[in-house]
């Protein structure tokens, strides 16, 4: 499934690439399941604001029940946003290894003379805890995570990518962003950015397709191919 001639021009143009984090490079939460954690977030929201606790119970993505504890009241907001942190930071501790494939698609971006920004909707905390957990925080120059006390400003706003190519000094139409969901497809098509679709899942290549990405594939390792053979 990997459109390999498209993949090594997305790579061979881009400067920097973007890394989301969560599916590219970790199953941020394998160990300690997302459910579990939007669950605990819901309770504490609940008893403070009983509409915003109902709606959160709809989902099972935290990210999403820290967009309504911010839109009910900015320091609930904040509140959640500090134990969905600390909720983070100890899913990934228990995370297990890097997702397959991503070490050597790090490893091949900073071969090849490109650098490597970590661009999530997760905390940088547990980003940067995970990449030093694992010996990899020297593969990747900056990491951008999600903006404290502003939800409104995560993917699929372009922020962060813009965020990022700001911190590293490069226009963020030289970047390619590297990411597994429709969010990380529109913040890179709002910001101009190249974007490699990630589908781990059978059911998203369709999506992804649909949706434009520059480029599909379902495997991590293709990612270095592309490179050590361009």
């Amino acid at each position: 499934m990997t459109h390999d001639d498209r993949l090594s021009e997305v790579l061979g143009n881009a400067r920097v690439v973007f890394f989301d984090f969560d599916g590219p490079v970790c199953d941020v939460f394998a160990g300690l399941p997302a459910s579990q954690v939007a669950e605990q977030l819901t309770a504490i929201l609940a008893a403070k604001d009983v509409s915003a606790g109902a709606k959160a119970a709809e989902t099972d993505d935290p990210i999403e029940v820290l967009r309504i504890a911010h839109e009910a009241d900015a320091e609930l907001g904040g509140e959640i946003e500090q134990r969905l942190t600390e909720a983070e930071v100890e899913a990934v501790a228990v995370a297990g290894s890097p997702t397959p494939g991503a070490v050597e698609a790090l490893q091949a971006v900073n071969a090849s003379g490109r650098a490597v920004a970590v661009v999530s909707n997760n905390s940088a905390e547990c980003v940067e805890s995970f990449l030093k957990a694992h010996g990899l925080e020297g593969y990747v120059a900056k990491v951008v995570g999600r903006p404290t006390g502003q939800p409104h400003l995560m993917k699929p706003n372009p922020f962060p990518l813009i965020t990022a190519a700001e911190r590293m000094h490069i226009d963020v139409t030289n970047c390619a962003l590297i990411g597994d969901s429709l969010t990380d497809i529109q913040a890179a098509h709002a910001a101009g950015t190249t974007v490699i679709a990630y589908a781990n899942k059978p059911h998203k290549a369709d999506l992804f397709a649909e949706a434009q990405a520059d480029t599909i594939t379902d495997d991590m390792h293709a990612i270095a191919d592309a490179l050590t053979t361009a």
